[in-house]
């Protein structure tokens, strides 16, 4: 008995151990799936199985980790949310058959990819499905009409291809379909139409082609519908007007032709209507007017003509009325200012006559008025500002008269654009009560009564233009120099008078142009003091004095216009070693002594010197006796035995090393080419570095590019190309054009080595690697804007600052590398020039110029192409490559969106960068090159002027 009583304990011990030890089948099933996915942050750190020696807290293990929900009882799964835990892999779907009862699964925000595995349609009690933002791809499996319960399916933003599954349509209580943002192709099925409860179908983003179904407009349950972004050949069905309870209708983007239908006045419940960017031509429809909840009405950039109906007076609920860049005429309705709600007009780019309704801004808080380039005159209406909340005043490029009274008090105004109209009368703005003014252009006008006196108020200004306005007068008053945000002062031709402020304060001024006007006195030493100014023009004005030699110490300066005045004295030496310089003109003044020393002197030409009668150097005449090589002219006989004596030497060495060089069956002599003001070194010191064996032996030493130290223990990055003898004088002449493009954001290059067959350029070596790998690690908002406004920067230089205009020619993320202040370099730049000169058969500095005119310009549009490129990637932590043709059919809303998540945005400040530069990169991979933005109108827009904006959609802007 007691054998019998000790084994039955001892069986039971052993029963009670094992079913402590079992892992239930649910928690088996999430450790399988969490051991095929990637969990690099280990966000599941929780899903594990307690020692055998803890108590468990509930039925099932899996019931307490993240993510899982089970019932009251936690004896089922009801619920698996994984999303936004960063979580990778494909997955195998072997685990999902035992969640019978799951009615969630959610995936979204990962990094999933592969085909979505058709095992997830076993889950028949599904009713939300949620894969959205992950990189699942290959065809949509079929299947999933096995689950009859399912309301929500979101698929948005993966890469889902082939053709839309007809058989979703089979799902009764499907309530959203979101299928955007994938590469879905061919047409809509037309079986989409007989969806019975569908509310919400979400289709833009694809490759979507042939006509849009009219079967769509039996959706009588569908309340928002996005089918735009894509490539349909196809017209507006008129029968999209039945869809009875319509809020919401986007088919922008869509490559739509013929005519708005007036079938969509029947859309009585639609709020927001959007078909900007297609080719839809013939007026607009007046019956839209029927539409009296219409809320956003976007109608732009198609071909449409005709006027502004009279009966868009009644929308009493219009906030958004955006009609630019069509061809629509006639005058703008008076009505359209009595509507309450108004917030946003904007109907630039037309041809637009009369004038705007002079009770326009009385009756709404208008806040955003575009009316640029049109026809338009009269004044500006008297309580446009009434309302204190209009922040863009955008009238530019029409015939507008009278004076600016109506907006003296206008007090939230952050962007000012009145340029090329015919206004008159003084400028009666006061900055005191501008407090939030960043842009501000008043050129091309006939303004008078000189700039405002309290300009040093206005301490948000960053873009400031009177320029051609020819009877302002007055001076230019005397803190304006200290505006701390102040980058453009432009006041050209404005008969101003007086001198030049003291540059006492002026931080971050990098233009000023004051060119024909009447400014007299000197310019003072103090402008040394503008440390990041690039570009002043005090040309045709009355100047005097000598050119402080304080000019020349400001290290980023590249185009210095003194011409037209009265300058005397001689040009500083200190110019010589200034490295981003590439334009001094002096021409017409009194200047004398000998021009500074340096090829890129000689590269400005001699229109930048002339008119000085006592000025001489390369590239004018040669200086006389008295300044040659050993300066006096009673020193002349000297000279002369002294340079026979050097002649005949030289001929002797050169003979003698002529045999040399015979004699070891050298072809060819190595030289040695550096830039003044930079580590000098020979030609011995590269090739010794580049190869142990000696400098005459050198042929081809690899790699193509090399890391060297020299032995002044200076590390280069050295780059090997060949040339032909033929090409030597032109190519080298490009690469000093080169080496003598310096700006911050460019890569130096030191100099080049070459014989007749090779040169070596040679590169500083900057240590921290480049974008290629800094975009595979996780890096902050803050440091990727500091990177793309550095390659802005670098671009805009190239393009901009250089004459001719250098193209970089390969733009890429190997091609932009770090100092060791992470700032960003660009590499490589004309290096695709240097190719092509060093095989031409017969280059020739005419060809060159002529090639110019044609192959440059090309390159010059591929590089703001490339880089818009280049910010998708970066904005997109590496997933958008060469996205620039794809990326235009997604939504704008879903793409900021997802921006802004992959990049954690938090603040305002932030939010606002990267939508800046989301609509940098949409501007710059337009596929048209004529609707391209120019670098300098880039880089603009990246630091908050924004003169590209006259260019966007207002469904981009909003």
């Amino acid at each position: 008995m007691e054998i019998f009583n000790c084994f039955y304990i001892n069986l039971l011990a052993t029963f009670m151990l094992s079913a402590v030890l079992a892992i239930d089948p649910y928690s088996e099933a999430l450790l399988s799936l969490k051991h095929e996915l990637v969990d690099d942050d280990n966000s599941l750190r929780n899903w594990v199985v307690p020692s055998s020696g803890e108590k468990l807290t509930g039925k099932y293990y899996a019931c307490s980790w993240s993510g899982v929900k089970c019932n009251n009882d936690s004896t089922t799964v009801t619920s698996i949310d994984l999303s936004m835990k960063k979580l990778g892999g494909v997955l195998s779907g072997k685990q999902f058959s035992i969640f019978t009862n799951l009615t969630n699964l959610n995936l979204s925000y990962n990094f999933f990819s592969g085909q979505l595995p058709a095992e997830i349609f076993n889950l028949t009690s599904l009713t939300s499905l949620d894969i959205s933002r992950n990189n699942f791809s290959g065809s949509f499996p079929g299947g999933i009409t096995r689950l009859q319960n399912l309301v929500v399916l979101d698929a948005f933003s993966n890469s889902f291809s082939g053709s839309l599954p007809a058989e979703f349509s089979q799902l009764a209580n499907l309530k959203v379909l979101n299928l955007a943002g994938s590469y879905f192709r061919n047409s809509i099925p037309s079986e989409y139409g007989s969806f019975k409860s569908l509310q919400f179908l979400h289709l833009a983003g694809n490759s979507l082609s042939g006509s849009i179904p009219p079967e769509l407009g039996n959706l009588k349950t569908v309340t928002h519908m996005e089918i735009g972004y894509n490539l349909y050949q196809s017209f507006i069905p008129p029968e999209l007007g039945n869809m009875s309870q319509l809020q919401y209708l986007d088919i922008a983007g869509a490559n739509l032709s013929g005519h708005i239908p007036n079938q969509l006045s029947n859309l009585t419940s639609l709020q927001s209507l959007f078909l900007f960017r297609n080719q839809l031509t013939g007026t607009v429809p007046s019956e839209l007017s029927n539409i009296q909840s219409l809320a956003d009405l976007d109608l732009s950039d198609n071909f449409l003509s005709g006027s502004i109906p009279e009966s868009f007076s009644a929308l009493e609920n219009l906030r958004l009325l955006s009609l630019m860049y069509n061809d629509m005429s006639g005058t703008v309705p008076e009505g359209i200012a009595q509507l309450k709600s108004l917030e946003t007009l904007l109907i630039w780019n037309n041809r637009f006559s009369g004038s705007l309704p002079q009770s326009l801004g009385r009756n709404s808080k208008l806040k955003w008025v575009d009316a640029s380039t049109n026809n338009l005159v009269g004044s500006i209406p008297p309580d446009i500002c009434v309302n204190g909340v209009l922040f863009k005043l955008i009238l530019f490029s029409n015939n507008f008269t009278g004076q600016l009274s109506s907006i003296s008090n206008c007090s939230s105004l952050v962007r000012l654009r009145l340029e090329d109209n015919s206004f008159s009368g003084e400028i009666t703005l006061k900055f005191i009560h501008l407090p939030h003014i960043l842009y501000f252009d008043l050129s091309r006008n006939n303004f008078v009564g000189g700039i405002p006196s309290d300009i040093s108020q206005a301490t948000q200004l960053e873009y400031f233009n009177v320029s051609y306005n020819p009877q302002l007068g007055g001076t230019i008053p005397a803190q304006t120099w200290s505006l701390p945000q102040l980058q453009n002062f432009s006041a050209s031709s404005c008969a101003i008078s007086g001198g030049l402020p003291l540059f006492e304060s002026c931080k971050s001024i990098s233009v000023i142009d004051l060119d024909s006007n009447n400014l007299s006195g000197i310019i003072p030493n103090s402008a040394s003091k503008c440390r990041v100014l690039e570009r002043i023009n005090l040309s045709n004005n009355n100047l005097t004095g000598h050119i402080p030699d304080e000019l020349a110490s400001i290290p980023v300066l590249v185009v210095v216009d003194l011409s037209n005045n009265k300058f005397n004295g001689l040009i500083p030496a200190e110019f010589g070693s200034c490295s981003s310089l590439q334009l001094l003109n002096v021409s017409f003044n009194n200047i004398s002594g000998s021009i500074p020393t340096g090829k890129t002197f000689k590269l400005m030409g001699k229109s930048a010197f002339i008119g000085n009668s006592e000025l001489c150097g390369a590239p004018l005449r040669s200086c006389p006796d008295s300044v040659g090589i050993l300066g006096r002219k009673g020193t002349w006989k000297i000279t002369h035995i002294v340079l026979l004596s050097v002649g005949l030497l030289i001929v002797l060495l050169g003979l003698t090393f002529g045999i040399f060089y015979l004699r070891r069956g050298i072809k060819s002599q190595w030289k040695m080419i550096s830039y003044a003001g930079l580590p000098q070194f020979t030609a011995n010191d590269v090739l010794t570095s580049l190869t142990a064996t000696k400098p005459t032996e050198v042929t081809s030493p690899s790699p193509a590019v090399a890391k060297a130290v020299l032995p002044t223990g200076i590390t280069v990055l050295v780059k090997k190309t060949e040339w032909e003898a033929r090409s030597i004088k032109v190519v080298s002449e490009f690469i000093m054009r080169l080496g003598n493009s310096r700006h911050k954001n460019l890569i130096r290059l030191l100099g080049f080595c070459h014989n007749q067959h090779l040169v070596y350029l040679l590169y500083d070596y900057l240590p921290n690697g480049n974008l290629a790998e800094k975009m595979k690690m996780k890096w902050d908002w803050s440091a990727k804007f500091r990177t793309v406004v550095g390659i802005a920067r670098g671009l805009c230089f190239l393009h901009h600052e250089c004459y001719p205009a250098i193209p970089h020619g390969d733009l890429k993320p190997s091609n932009v590398v770090f100092d060791e202040n992470m700032e960003p370099h660009l590499a490589e730049f004309g290096f695709k020039q240097v190719l092509r000169l060093s095989k031409d058969s017969s280059p020739t500095i005419t060809k060159w110029e002529a090639e110019y005119d044609e192959v440059t310009k090309e390159e010059l549009r591929m590089d703001i192409y490339n880089f818009g490129e280049m910010i998708l990637e970066i904005l997109s932590g590496g997933r958008l490559t060469n996205a620039g043709a794809s990326i235009h059919s997604t939504p704008w809303e879903d793409l900021l969106r997802e921006i802004y998540n992959e990049n954690e945005a938090s603040s305002a400040s932030s939010l606002h960068e990267i939508k800046l530069v989301l609509e940098v990169a949409m501007f710059c991979t337009r596929s048209r090159s004529s609707d391209q933005p120019s670098m300098e109108d880039v880089l603009k827009h990246l630091s908050g002027l924004k003169h590209i904006d006259d260019g966007r959609t207002s469904k981009e802007e909003q």
